[in-house]
Order: C-alpha cells, then sequence, then structure tokens
C-alpha cells in the first residue's frame, strides 16, 4: 500500500481509540488532506445507514463526519453484532452474511474474508491522501491473534505506522503499555512508533517520571498525554459507556419548571443507545437508563429504545415487572418505542423463520401494530413528515422528520391504528412508506427511526410537548445539537492536536503540517 497510513492501538478496549481516532481525522481534515477512517471488522450494537443503505459501526460514521465526508461502507466492511454471549449477527458490505458463535467465526470463517477486507481498504486507499486505521480491543489477545485481522495484519498490511494507547483513568497504564508490548512479535513492536497516555487528570509532573521509565522499557517515545475530556458530547463506541453517562438524580422537585423526567429501559441487548445523546445534553430534560421497576418511578416519559433480540428483551422486561409498570405508566404518562420498542409496544411479534426466536409473543398491546420478523434487514436513511399536527396531543410545528431505519421485521397496522409519519428512503426517493403508529389517547406513539432526537426541531417540540402535558412550564434553553456537534468535534480536534506531537506523526507520514506551528508533545517538555 502507497496511501500513507497511521493506525491506532488500545492496550484493551474503551482505552479511547475510537475518539483518537475520531480527532486524528479531524486534524488531518482540518488541514486540507482527504482522510478516511477504517476499521476492519467491527463488535457494536450501535451502528449507522449509509447513504446506499448499507450498514456500518457507529464509530466509523461519527469519524467520516469528523473528516467531512459520508460515511462508506468500505470504513467498516466487517460489523460483528452480538446476538448473546457467544454468538454474533455478522453484517459484510453492509449486509447480514450470518449468525455465527465466536469459536466458527474465529477458528474457521474468518479468514474467507480477509479479501474483502483487503479490497475495502485498496477502494479507500486509493481515492485520499491518509487513512487513519482503527484496531480493535488489544493487538496482544494471544489467544485470537492467529486469525486477528483487525489488528497487526491489518497494520502489515496497509504498512501503517501505529500509536499504542493506554487509558490511565483505568489505573495500571504503564504496565498495561508494557504487557501489551512484550506479547508482540518482534516485527510488530517495530511498527509501533510511540504510545500515548490518554485521559489523564492530575499533575502531570507527577506522570513525567513513569513517562521516562517507561519510554526505556519500550524503547519507543511517548507521542503525547490526552487529558481527561468532560462533557464531550461524542458518542460511546458500544454499552461499555452506559456507565460513563450521568446518572440523573430526580429528587423530590415538584416546581413547574423542574426539568422533564425521560426514562429509557436498559436492555440487554440494547442497540444504538447514541439516539439518546441529544436529549441527554437538553438543559430541561434529566434523563436516565432503567434496568428496574423502581428507577422508572416519577419517569414523565418512557422510551423503550432499539433491542438487537427484540423477543428476549421484552421476555426480560416481563420478568422483572416492567410490563405490568408500563401498563400502568400508559395510563397517566407518555411512552415512546424507537424501532425495536416499538415492536414491544405492539399485538404481537411473530418469527416463522426463527430469525431471533421461533413461534409467536404478545406484545405490550399498546399499540395496533403486528410486526413479523423476516430474514432481510431494512437499513436506509430516511426523511419524512408527521401524519398529524399534534404529539402527545398538543400543538406542534415540524417541517421534516430525519434518521435512519437498521430494522429486522415489517410491522402491519391492525384495525384503528393511526400511522405516525410519512417517510422516503434515500435509495428509494420515489417511494413513500408510512411509519410508526399513535394510540387513540395519543399518549404512546412509536417509530422505527434510529436518530429521530438529532434533528432540533423535531427534539424541540417534543420537549414542549411532553412538559405541556404534564402541565410543566415551557423549556427557558433548548440546545443546538447540530451546531455544537460540529464545535464537539473542533475542541475534540483542538485539545488531541495541544497534547499529541503532530510534528512527529506527520513526518512519519511524509506530510507537511499545512500552516500550523508544530504542537509539543508531553515528552518533548520531559527532553527540555
Amino acid at each position: 500500500m502507497t496511501t500513507p497510513a497511521v493506525m491506532v492501538l488500545g492496550t484493551s478496549s474503551h482505552v479511547g481509540k475510537s475518539l483518537l481516532t475520531t480527532a486524528l481525522c479531524r486534524i488531518f481534515a482540518q488541514r486540507s488532506y482527504r482522510v478516511a477512517p477504517f476499521k476492519s471488522q467491527n463488535m457494536s450494537l450501535n451502528s449507522a445507514a449509509t447513504v446506499e443503505g448499507l450498514e456500518i459501526g457507529r464509530a466509523q460514521a461519527l469519524q467520516a463526519e469528523a473528516a467531512g465526508i459520508s460515511p462508506s461502507v468500505h470504513m467498516n466492511p466487517i460489523l460483528m453484532k452480538p446476538t448473546g454471549d457467544a454468538t454474533s449477527q455478522i453484517v459484510v458490505l453492509g449486509k447480514i452474511w450470518g449468525r455465527l458463535s465466536a469459536a466458527e467465526y474465529h477458528q474457521c470463517r474468518v479468514e474467507e474474508l480477509m479479501p474483502i477486507v483487503q479490497e475495502s481498504y485498496e477502494l479507500l486507499s486509493a481515492k485520499n491522501d491518509v487513512i487513519v486505521l482503527e484496531g480493535a480491543g488489544s493487538p496482544a489477545e494471544i489467544n485470537l491473534k492467529e486469525h486477528d485481522i483487525v489488528n497487526m495484519r491489518m497494520a502489515k498490511l496497509a504498512n501503517a505506522h501505529c500509536l499504542l494507547v493506554g487509558d490511565i483513568d483505568r489505573g495500571g497504564v504503564f504496565a498495561s503499555l508494557l504487557g501489551t508490548f512484550e506479547l508482540l512479535d518482534p516485527d510488530e513492536r517495530a511498527r509501533i512508533r510511540g504510545f500515548v497516555i490518554n485521559k489523564f487528570r492530575g499533575d502531570i509532573a507527577l506522570l513525567l517520571p513513569g513517562i521516562r521509565q517507561i519510554e526505556q522499557r519500550l524503547g519507543k517515545p511517548c507521542l503525547g498525554v490526552v487529558p481527561y475530556i468532560e462533557g464531550l458530547l461524542l458518542e460511546e463506541e458500544d454499552s461499555v459507556g452506559l456507565s460513563t453517562k450521568v446518572r440523573a438524580d430526580w429528587g423530590d422537585d415538584g416546581s413547574l419548571s423542574r426539568k422533564l423526567r425521560v426514562a429509557v429501559i436498559s436492555f440487554p441487548s440494547l442497540a444504538n443507545f447514541t439516539d439518546f445523546d441529544p436529549l441527554l445534553a437538553e438543559p430541561s430534560v434529566s434523563l436516565r437508563f432503567c434496568r428496574a421497576t423502581k428507577e422508572l418511578l416519577g419517569a414523565d416519559v418512557v422510551i423503550l429504545p432499539g433491542s438487537k433480540q427484540t423477543v428476549d428483551d421484552l421476555h426480560w422486561l416481563r420478568e422483572r415487572g416492567i410490563g405490568n409498570f408500563l401498563h400502568s405508566h400508559a395510563a397517566t404518562g407518555l411512552t415512546v418505542g424507537i424501532c425495536g420498542g416499538m415492536q414491544m409496544l405492539g399485538k404481537e411479534i411473530v418469527d416463522p423463520a426463527g430469525i431471533e426466536a421461533n413461534g409467536a409473543s404478545a406484545g405490550l398491546g399498546l399499540l395496533a401494530i403486528r410486526t413479523e420478523m423476516q430474514p432481510e434487514k431494512i437499513t436506509a436513511n430516511v426523511r419524512g413528515e408527521l401524519l398529524q399536527s399534534r404529539l402527545f396531543g398538543h400543538e406542534v410545528s415540524i417541517e421534516m422528520l430525519q434518521g435512519y431505519e437498521i430494522h429486522i421485521g415489517r410491522t402491519t397496522y391492525l384495525p384503528g391504528a393511526a400511522p405516525f409519519a410519512r417517510l422516503t428512503r434515500a435509495s428509494q426517493s420515489d417511494r413513500t412508506t408510512t411509519d410508526g403508529c399513535v394510540s387513540d389517547d395519543r399518549r404512546t406513539w412509536g417509530t422505527y427511526l434510529h436518530g429521530i432526537f438529532t434533528e432540533d426541531r423535531f427534539r424541540h417540540e417534543f420537549i414542549r410537548a411532553a412538559r405541556a402535558f404534564h402541565h410543566l412550564a415551557p423549556p427557558c434553553d433548548l440546545f443546538r445539537w447540530k451546531e455544537q456537534r460540529e464545535i464537539q468535534l473542533d475542541d475534540l480536534a483542538r485539545v488531541v492536536s495541544s497534547a499529541l506531537d503532530l510534528a512527529t506523526i506527520f513526518g512519519w507520514l511524509g506530510l507537511p503540517l499545512h500552516g500550523q506551528e508544530s504542537s509539543r508533545s508531553a515528552t518533548s517538555e520531559v527532553r527540555g
């Protein structure tokens, strides 16, 4: 491969590989380079739809956004979506390829996919000035290394200069850096050009002696210490990120100006929890993820989100008594279902082909719909319009809906059902389809649209209508998500630019730092 490439590897999952890759994409784009992200294999229940109606990991869509380009299926040719502790749905080039156990995938089938990975990388490489690759987990997972196609083998294929990232917020960062390095083969160690310490808080003077020692032990330079960035409004890679979300305390505030209490049910197979990041950012909303009935008490709005295993999560919901709670809540409060959550709110879910679970399962019965699981997944970016001028019984002004569909299952309307919206899929611009359903009392509605809260206008009207329903004061302040998202991407790039030795990194790639002064790394301070 001749296109310059840099690869972000990590000592473990959730050390910040995805966001550092995002930052580097932004940094290159800001300097007018054509840059694209690449992750050959991703395991995540957070996914996105490309313009062509194909499915990729959510993190790669964010990275493409940071790079200023449309997401492509070639940025993430293999997506693994867990369906249990030891099985996953395998999505290849945006389409369902199969459902395999971990053993079947790693021992038998993964090698079949390497040519596809290589072809996707070559297509991206040919169109760009630089590629920023992201590894997965750790490159030193010696039990999986023989058939690993996302870390060191991919680094070799791309001839990438590799950064090894450790998370100091977890503790043990020096041991994790050294242990990872020691478990690599000599030729793999040679590809590691330096290391980065991520999520640092505190007095850097206390860290510098450790940096000196680990540089000597590794024989590699520290390319920077990236600070812990508080309040970053950019999506996490997977559900491990839920543990970092603020857990709202609803307290006993009975004032009319209190925050709207929104509860999102945290299913075992919760998918696309990033749908709710825009609501989390709203100053007039207090949102929390809930796994027990007691956590739902006091909620003004309960949201059933997307699920990778809809029927299993429906059974889980009933076993915990949440199903009974939802029936009581629906009589006085507001309920919303997104994708799989909407399917659960219907009368019945049938699965004759055993896509998720054989047979038929009774839904919660709050919406007059019936869903049949089908082998083909619907994946599309969509635009649309509300079919009614009221939300939760209150007049709203919403010009357009926008989001994306990613679901298995076709939903049909039963007598008396009222559709929620009319949609146009990007891949079928000459055809419209009805979507979602609204209950007779207008307190419950559902939609297949992921990302529906990303649109400022819809989210703001949703908040106003929900607050009005509960006789709360109108919101005094509303968040501009899209505008702030660009600011957040620039802020991320600024912080990372200041922390990393960009002159050295660009030098590896043979690329000038177009009109920018070289930043100084933590090690330049050490060597003063």
